[in-house]
């Protein structure tokens, strides 16, 4: 008996949400979606029940795309997630498990793994925190309890394992029930929730000056000289403190990644039993979609965990930090660019001048920006290419597809054969140059920083997921017009 025989009851035992039995109405999915996105927001507003106020959040720096709120029950967000998809992928693609994710049987053992694997990565993005001391249990209230800090402790554990578990199934119920996926929906939500924060919020930040962009503005008018303001200092203040850059980068990035989005490759199809009735296969630009990218950070995230744990403990041959911040070492070039204060040589003194320690070289810099460009363009393409695989968008599993609808492509006979090998010519080309290019603009948008510090890689998972939310919306309303559409999306 193999491993797999031996794991496949166990996976197949693990608790899912059902899949619907008939097709599930536009209406309906609605609704589920919008139950799940209100039920998203009240978890994340609900503390995590004996935290101590003097707890860290490792992850701050990367709230923007693990869709979590610090100290609440979602406080993984969708890390777990996340990291579980990683290594499964690559456990697969390093040929570790031998899986055809084309066979039916192989993609329920792969999910059945990936699920598994969320709930141990849940424990293992959890137990580090809270015994390293990130995530302190209040000794307040285990006094006023009689219990001991242990005891609390494991109460914040089990509290985090529920609000980790609930996130993957509320992912499952957006998915086989709702419109999109669950996790697209929750980063949308934390984005959208950021940016708007950016725009209006009117508490300083540590500066004075306030957060918000528009009462950032009104501030500026009301108290900076305009002799200071046309002057080259008080353009270069306008252009970073003022958040003009950030502005202008997060219009050109929405922008810029609609018109992406709507650029593809159409392939002709005909239906073969039915004379004159015609269609068109897209194959976008961004074919993956650049949900890949979420891979990328979070695998540079969970590099950053290792580095904060073990300078904790004292060692430091990875790098030294404050907080989150890494100051030095191979963890600095391994640290994402997050705004102009990462790679402005005048900036990044500034703000390494806050933490007491010297400021990198010059050249130190431009390794740390090369670094996170490799990451971001060279993670983009390998993941893009593990996504399209393991969700079925591959050559062959979309050749299937069309197959079965009953479509082929005019001046090649109606086999699989001959559609997987014109897929084969496409496909594999544009996932590639989509996942180096949504890399590229990943690292031009984290450069120049967003409103409300979305961060590069928030702001164009947020824009992209919206712009498929709306085309999922389109199709689910079409299918409702159309039921025979359905039979080519494999629906009943």
């Amino acid at each position: 008996m193999t491993l797999r025989d031996t794991l496949e009851p166990f996976f197949n035992k693990l608790p899912a949400v059902a899949s619907p039995e008939k097709h599930v109405h536009f209406k309906d999915k609605l609704w589920w979606t919008l139950g799940v996105l209100m039920l998203y927001f009240a978890l994340a507003n609900v503390p995590l029940f004996g935290m101590s106020q003097d707890s860290v959040d490792l992850f701050e720096s990367y709230r923007a795309f693990f869709a979590g709120a610090s100290g609440s029950l979602i406080l993984l967000g969708i890390g777990p997630i996340v990291t579980a998809s990683i290594v499964l992928q690559l456990l697969v693609g390093a040929d570790i498990i031998k899986l055809d994710l084309s066979d039916p049987r192989d993609q329920a053992f792969f999910q059945g793994a990936q699920k598994f694997l969320v709930f141990v990565m849940i424990l293992l993005e959890a137990l580090p925190q809270l015994l390293g001391g990130y995530i302190q249990p209040d000794p307040g209230l285990a006094s006023v309890l009689g219990v001991g800090l242990g005891v609390i402790t494991f109460l914040l554990l089990v509290q985090i394992f529920i609000g980790g578990a609930l996130i993957l199934f509320m992912d499952e119920v957006v998915s086989k029930w709702g419109i999109g996926s669950g996790v697209g929906l929750f980063i949308v939500a934390g984005i959208s929730q950021q940016i708007v924060t950016g725009i209006f919020n009117w508490q300083p930040d540590e500066t004075g000056l306030p957060i918000g962009l528009i009462p950032k503005w009104v501030y500026i008018a009301q108290n900076v000289g305009t002799d200071y303001l046309f002057s080259g200092e008080g353009v270069m203040f306008m252009l970073i403190r003022g958040g003009i850059l950030a502005l202008l980068s997060t219009v050109a990035i929405f922008l810029l990644v609609v018109y992406v989005e709507s650029t593809r490759i159409e392939i002709p199809l005909a239906h073969s039993a039915v004379r004159g009735a015609r269609g068109r296969f897209p194959v976008k630009l961004i074919y993956a979609s650049v949900l890949p990218m979420i891979l990328v950070r979070a695998l540079q995230a969970n590099i950053q965990m290792v580095g904060i744990i073990l300078s904790s403990r004292g060692i430091n041959f990875l790098g030294e930090f404050s907080g989150s911040t890494p100051l030095n070492g191979i963890m600095y070039y391994l640290a994402p660019i997050n705004s102009p204060y990462d790679w402005i040589p005048s900036l990044v003194r500034e703000s390494f001048a806050s933490y007491g320690v010297a400021a990198p070289a010059t050249w130190q810099i431009a390794l740390h920006v090369f670094m996170d460009a490799l990451f971001l363009i060279g993670g983009g393409i390998i993941f893009a290419l593990f996504w399209i695989e393991t969700t079925g968008m591959g050559a062959k599993p979309t050749a299937q597809k069309i197959f079965n609808s009953g479509m082929q492509i005019p001046g090649f006979r109606r086999n699989i054969g001959s559609i997987e090998k014109v897929m084969q010519r496409y496909i594999p080309k544009v996932t590639v140059i989509g996942g180096a290019f949504i890399g590229i603009l990943t690292l031009v948008a984290s450069l120049l920083g967003t409103i409300g510090s979305a961060g590069g890689t928030g702001l164009l998972l947020t824009v992209s997921i919206v712009y498929r939310l709306y085309e999922d919306i389109a199709s689910e309303q079409m299918m409702e017009m159309h039921p025979m559409i359905r039979s080519f999306f494999g629906e009943q």
